[in-house]
C-alpha cells in the first residue's frame, strides 16, 4: 500500500506540531505567531506562514478561545440590516477589521429598546470581545451596565462611562446647514419632513432647521412641518399630505435621504418639477444621491468613515493600538435639486 505524506492529512487533523515540523520551528513559536504575540525573525515568519499554507491548517477557534479567553468575535448591533445608512457604517466596520483576525457578529434591533437589550445579551452569551451598537433605543444606563461586562463603542449620543467609547455628528448642525442653504438661495417657504420624533438625529435635525429660519427673520409655519418615518415610504406619503394641503412653498428639508427620494416620487407623480417647482435636499449623501434624476443636494454623512473609525476605536479597546482615522464634519453636497430663486 503506497504510503501517505503529511500534506494527505485531513486539514482537520492537521496540528499545531505538526506545522512547526515543517517549518523546522518550536510548537511555542508557531503558537505565538498565531496569537500575534511572537517577535521572531522574518525568515522563521515566512517559513511558518508557508507551512500553515502547504498544509492547510486551520486553528481550533474554540481550543484557542478556551485557552486565551478571547473568542476574536465583536458584536455588532445595527437597527435594520436592509438600511442603505446602516449598511454603509457595516462596510467601514468590516474594512477596519480586515487583517485582524477578528469576525462580526450582527444582529438588528429594529429601533426598539427591549429587543436591543435582548439582542445584546444574546451576543454577549456568545462571549464576544467586544460590541459596537450603531445608534438604536437603549438608554445611557443600559449600555453603561452592559459595559461593565466588555468595550463597547456607540454611535448617535455623547456618553462618558468607563469601558465606552462614544461618537456623534453634530445634527442640529446638520439640520441648520441644509436650511441655511435653501435661504441662501433665496427661499423663505421652506416644508420640513421630519423623521422620528422619538429619534435623538430628527428632533435635533428639525431643532437645527428651526433655528436657521428663526436667525433669518422667517416665521416658522408648523402646517409645513409634517412627520415622516426615515423611510422611503413615509417621504411619499408626508409630500402627499404637503401637496393636499394646498399650503405653498418653494422647497423641503427632508430629514434623510431616503426622505428626501419618497417626497421626490410624490412630487413626480403630481407633475411637481424638481428644482424647477420644488428645490428639495436631504441627509447622508447616501450612494444613490449622486445617481437620481437629477443628482441630489445633501447634507453628507461620513458614514463609511465612522464605522472605520468606530471599530478601530474597539480593536484600541481590546489592546490592539491602531491609527484612528479622523470622523469628518457633516457637509453640505449642492447638486441639481435645489436653485436660486
Amino acid at each position: 500500500m503506497a504510503a501517505t505524506s503529511d500534506t494527505d492529512t485531513p486539514p482537520s487533523t492537521i496540528t499545531v506540531l505538526d506545522v512547526a515540523r515543517e517549518a523546522g520551528v518550536s510548537p511555542s513559536t508557531v503558537s505565538r505567531i498565531l496569537n500575534g504575540t511572537a517577535r521572531v525573525t522574518s525568515d522563521k515568519r515566512q517559513a511558518v506562514e508557508e507551512a500553515i499554507r502547504k498544509l492547510d491548517f486551520r486553528p481550533n477557534l474554540f481550543a484557542r478561545s478556551l485557552k486565551t479567553g478571547t473568542t476574536m468575535t465583536v458584536g455588532i448591533l445595527t437597527q435594520d440590516v436592509e438600511s442603505p445608512f446602516y449598511g454603509r457604517a457595516m462596510k467601514g466596520i468590516e474594512a477596519g477589521l480586515t487583517g485582524t483576525g477578528y469576525a462580526p457578529i450582527i444582529v438588528s434591533g429594529h429601533w426598539n429598546a427591549d429587543e436591543e437589550a435582548e439582542r445584546v445579551r444574546l451576543l454577549m452569551a456568545r462571549r464576544i470581545d467586544g460590541l459596537v451598537i450603531l445608534t438604536g433605543h437603549l438608554d445611557d444606563r443600559q449600555i453603561a451596565e452592559f459595559a461593565r461586562h466588555q468595550p463597547i463603542v456607540v454611535t448617535g449620543r455623547h456618553l462618558d462611562a468607563p469601558q465606552v467609547r462614544a461618537f456623534a455628528f453634530d445634527q442640529e448642525g446638520g439640520g441648520y446647514l441644509a436650511t441655511r442653504h435653501l435661504l441662501s438661495l433665496g427661499h423663505r417657504s421652506i416644508a420640513h419632513i421630519a423623521g422620528p420624533a422619538d429619534h435623538t438625529d430628527a428632533t435635533e435635525r428639525r431643532a437645527g432647521y428651526e433655528r436657521a429660519l428663526r436667525e433669518a427673520g422667517v416665521p416658522l409655519r408648523p402646517e409645513l412641518v409634517v412627520q415622516g418615518d426615515f423611510m422611503e415610504s413615509g417621504g411619499l406619503l408626508a409630500m402627499n399630505r404637503l401637496l393636499d394641503s394646498g399650503q405653498p412653498f418653494t422647497a423641503v428639508f427632508a430629514a434623510n435621504d431616503q426622505t428626501a427620494f419618497g417626497a421626490r416620487m410624490a412630487m413626480y407623480r403630481r407633475g411637481v418639477r424638481v428644482p424647477d417647482d420644488v428645490s428639495i435636499l436631504g441627509v447622508d449623501d447616501l450612494p444613490g444621491a449622486a445617481y437620481a434624476t437629477p443628482p441630489m443636494t445633501t447634507i453628507r454623512q461620513p458614514i463609511y468613515e465612522l464605522g472605520l473609525a468606530v471599530a478601530q476605536a474597539l480593536l484600541g479597546m481590546l489592546g490592539h493600538p491602531v491609527a484612528q482615522t479622523p470622523v469628518p464634519p457633516l457637509e453640505l453636497v449642492v447638486r441639481e435639486t435645489t436653485r436660486r430663486l
